[in-house]
């Protein structure tokens, strides 16, 4: 998901806010875990009951495994970037409350766009950003880094499609 801020009321400063897409609220993954919890303790109980004694066992490990699997996908949409374009400054942080991973002057970025990647690219740096969005999304963000660029800097970047 891509979220476009206008900092200054001229537009000259924007700040783009960049999400990982979700499928599930944190509620609709809770009742997913008990769901499959549920139906995971119940097949146990049918199997201790047809003689497998290590059945809840298993099915309790089982819980804890798919627990942690689905913690750890609702963990990971939590990432987040910020790109900010201003007429002095481009900058990109990967987590809010970090210092920014790339900072140079718009007029010397260099946006390089394809299927797979979106690159910006200054004085020898370079900074993969939205590698967490789907291909139409990373289309979408190289068109508003495109056009951020040149409002910023007052001419046409040049953009290389790999």
């Amino acid at each position: 998901m891509i979220q476009m801020l206008r900092s200054v009321s001229d537009g000259s400063h924007a700040q783009l806010v960049l999400h990982p897409p979700r499928a599930l609220t944190a509620r609709q993954f809770v009742l997913l875990f008990a769901v499959l919890a549920g139906l995971m303790v119940f097949t146990a109980g049918l199997a201790w009951l047809s003689g497998n004694v290590l059945a809840p066992v298993f099915a309790l490990v089982h819980c804890f495994l798919v627990g942690g699997a689905l913690r750890a996908a609702w963990r990971s949409g939590d990432r987040r970037e910020e790109i900010r374009v201003g007429p002095d400054c481009v900058e990109v942080i990967p987590a809010a409350g970090s210092s920014p991973v790339f900072r140079a002057h718009p007029y010397w970025v260099r946006l390089v766009a394809g299927e797979e990647r979106v690159l910006l690219v200054s004085s020898g740096k370079q900074v993969e950003v939205g590698s967490f969005l789907a291909p139409a999304e990373r289309r979408e963000l190289a068109a508003a880094l495109e056009s951020l660029l040149a409002a910023s800097n007052g001419c046409k970047p040049t953009t290389s499609r790999v």
